[in-house]
């Protein structure tokens, strides 16, 4: 008796784009318009891709930008690691706004803070997106604070002053940095903003 052998499994076709590229285009629509406003025909249209080649590949828009700020975080966020490892709290102030004016100043990035830019205007429906990027940043602020506490333990910084102080008083010098540099501000101004942070900064 002849047995009917069954077709072979048929295997999906391989994706016709390169995953990372794709990704890095969907990083510079949602930083440059934030989470909401970035539309999914805008994203698959700079990613060069179909909306079920997304879907496949990444998720939904909401997984999608979780990757996006994975890749954010990896690739334009470096500075952070590097101010934690400075000697002084005065220099892991420089370095933060340095590093916050330097990814203002690029010529290849949008302007803006890709966290401020998609919490600043969140609707109900966004409000798991500014829960993931306020989760982010509060990991940031733990490592900071504890960082400028063994700047207060050792006497660096002035009595008066604590360490979740100095980071709320960073934090708003870097979101003036990306609100201002997305609403035009030239390198000079912001150079000199950066610069005079620095003069009032309570540490030598």
């Amino acid at each position: 008796m002849d047995i009917a052998l069954a077709p072979p499994a048929l295997k999906g076709r391989p994706r016709e784009f390169d995953v990372d590229d794709a990704l890095a285009k969907a990083l510079t629509v949602f930083w440059r318009n934030g989470y909401e406003a970035a539309s999914m025909t805008e994203l698959t249209a700079a990613m060069g891709i179909t909306k079920p080649s997304l879907y496949a590949a990444f998720g939904n828009k909401e997984a999608l930008f979780h990757k996006a700020l994975d890749l954010y975080e990896r690739e334009k966020l470096t500075y952070m690691t590097s101010a934690l490892e400075a000697p002084t709290a005065r220099g892991v102030a420089e370095r933060l706004l340095r590093g916050a004016l330097e990814m203002q100043t690029s010529s290849c990035d949008p302007k803006g803070c890709l966290g401020v830019i998609s919490t600043a205007a969140c609707g109900a429906e966004a409000e798991p997106i500014k829960a993931e990027v306020m989760k982010r940043r509060a990991s940031s602020e733990a490592a900071l604070i504890a960082r400028f506490e063994r700047a207060v333990a050792e006497g660096e910084v002035p009595t008066h002053l604590t360490a979740p102080a100095l980071v709320r008083f960073l934090f708003a010098l870097m979101q003036g940095l990306a609100i201002q540099g997305g609403s035009g501000a030239t390198c000079a101004e912001l150079s000199q903003l950066v610069d005079t942070s620095m003069a009032v900064w309570p540490t030598t």
